[in-house]
């Protein structure tokens, strides 16, 4: 009687056991599916051709900016569009090129270019995204170089990152320095390394790109910037105190880099190009790094931008932007739609799947064992019986 009761009992204990590989098993199989299917956003606003894009994390949408129409819009997972912000008292060449949301301080920050033939200009912009939304902060002019008058090269305000305390940090393409603004909009010139300046401009630089110097910068909260240069394809490290930059040792060039981003995660950084995404990491706060990936993406959309959203999982814009920039379209014919792709690294994924399978199988391999050890504490329990 004994030895039935135990047996019924280790035979329910079993089915546990198995229901709770078979669990594994069904939570592990969307988790590898998932790895597969890109979220593809498509959404429509006629002439818009955005350049910046940025992850709200408190709205749970994106950010655009826009080429000619002096407008900020969000972006949900669905698609649909809603104007930001609309500031028709920015010069009416205004372009805004990099945006960056501020959390700690609820703003939104955008940066300003003017394209010819109208004056030069480039100011940063911040923007109430609390109860007055769209009302704006400040606008700040960008200082120039001092006894630089400009001449036959504009300043370009490209792409903007902001730390904790709220001080923004904008890129300058043409020029290759680094703007600061401080949270009540006192612009400076942040950080003229003599590093931006030492390396020569890379090989395969075609011209849309020769000239376009400092481009994509992000925040780091352990004290530096990360920024890239897309005429060279290499990346700096700027301290955020001092402003001195030194060249990051990586395994390869990014040329023709445009935005960058971090995740949260793991703290590895993803530059999108026009060709290609790429995939970073280092192991000593980016002394030195590795490209461990990169992603061939749709070359005729343009992509300039690259953001993080929910989950870290990474999203580049296909705003074509050189489309707008040259106007190459009839009157009336503006390009309507747009996109917003999330982009699959296939080593991480793959390295996912791994993992899953591993799990289930050391699962497994526990299970076999833990019946061996239960089909011999029967055994000795029955002869004690017999």
């Amino acid at each position: 009687m004994k030895a039935n009761m135990t047996t019924t009992s280790t035979q329910c204990i079993s089915s546990f056991v198995i229901s709770i590989l078979f669990a594994a098993v069904l939570i592990g199989l969307p988790n590898i599916s998932s790895a597969t299917q890109r979220h593809v956003i498509n959404f429509r606003s006629p002439g818009l051709y955005p350049e910046g894009l940025t992850w709200d994390p408190s709205g749970q949408h994106f950010v655009v900016g826009s080429l000619h129409s002096r407008t900020i819009h969000s972006v949900s997972d669905a698609g649909v569009v809603q104007t930001l912000i609309s500031d028709p008292f920015l010069p009416e060449n205004a372009t805004i090129l990099g945006v960056s949301v501020d959390s700690s301080n609820s703003r939104l920050l955008a940066a300003i270019h003017c394209l010819p033939p109208l004056l030069p200009c480039s100011a940063l912009a911040a923007y109430d995204l609390r109860g007055g939304v769209g009302r704006r902060i400040f606008l700040s002019p960008l200082p120039s170089l001092p006894g630089d008058d400009g001449g036959v090269l504009r300043d370009v305000a490209n792409d903007v990152a902001v730390d904790h305390s709220g001080n923004a940090y904008v890129t300058n393409s043409a020029k290759n320095f680094i703007w600061k603004v401080n949270p009540d909009g006192e612009a400076s010139i942040f950080s003229r390394s003599a590093a931006f300046n030492s390396q020569p401009v890379a090989p395969d630089a075609d011209d849309s790109f020769r000239d376009c110097g400092l481009n994509g910068i992000v925040y780091n909260s352990k004290g530096y910037l990360l920024v890239v240069q897309s005429n060279t394809g290499k990346m700096f490290k700027v301290d955020e105190e001092s402003g001195t930059a030194r060249i990051v040792l990586l395994n390869g060039d990014m040329v023709a880099a445009d935005g960058v981003a971090r995740r949260r995660r793991d703290g590895t950084v993803v530059v999108v190009s026009q060709k290609k995404l790429w995939y970073l990491k280092s192991q000593d706060s980016w002394s030195e790094g590795v490209i461990y990936d990169k992603v061939d993406l749709e070359v005729e959309g343009f992509p300039t931008a690259v953001t993080v959203a929910g989950q870290d999982r990474v999203y580049v814009l296909y705003g074509r932007v050189m489309e707008g920039i040259m106007r190459s379209y009839g009157e009336g014919e503006e390009r309507e739609w747009f996109g917003i792709e999330e982009v699959l690294s296939e080593k991480e994924s793959g390295e996912d799947k791994v993992w899953v399978y591993v799990l289930i199988g050391l699962g497994f391999a526990y299970f076999c064992f833990w019946r061996f050890q239960m089909k011999n504490l029967i055994t000795n329990m029955d002869k004690k019986t017999t």
